[in-house]
């Protein structure tokens, strides 16, 4: 089970795709937890979330996600799990608050809403980190047997 979760090759593709998807939501996560980028901060999330019906503890675990995840996901530790937890949020987050908006994100400020465009792209690249794993420069890539590599 262990060597399965970490197992993967010598790709830079999986190694480009996790420094991507890591990078754009780290600023999510800090907005969210700790104020960074201009977001709401810790207490204020939890309200949030709480307003809108959510317990505490999907709040909290959302932010650990994307705060410690990301930075998890960009060394390349368990990239798996990581990527599963992006791929549940994204597509939890696209249909609750973004499907109502159609496909296209509101690149001009016309529309109320961003729609699912963005969403879609995200949870392509977390789907690759599932099937592949972490790939070139990543931990798990240490972690795999050389008789074990994909």
């Amino acid at each position: 089970m262990y060597i399965t979760l970490v197992r993967t090759d010598n790709s830079p593709v999986q190694l480009f795709s996790r420094l991507a998807l890591g990078v754009v939501m780290f600023p999510h996560g800090a907005q969210k937890a700790l104020g960074w980028y201009g977001g709401p901060g810790f207490a204020e999330t939890l309200r949030q979330f709480a307003a809108m019906g959510f317990p505490g503890w999907i709040a909290v675990l959302l932010m650990a996600l994307e705060l410690i995840g990301s930075l998890l996901l960009i060394i390349g530790l368990f990239t798996r799990i990581w990527a599963l937890g992006f791929t549940v949020s994204l597509t939890a987050c696209m249909l609750l608050n973004h499907f109502q908006y159609g496909f296209f994100m509101n690149w001009l400020g016309q529309k109320q809403g961003e729609g699912i465009e963005f969403h879609l792209l995200a949870i392509g690249i977390t789907l690759g980190l599932m099937i592949r794993g972490g790939g070139l420069l990543s931990v798990d890539r240490a972690l795999t047997p050389e008789n074990e590599v994909l």
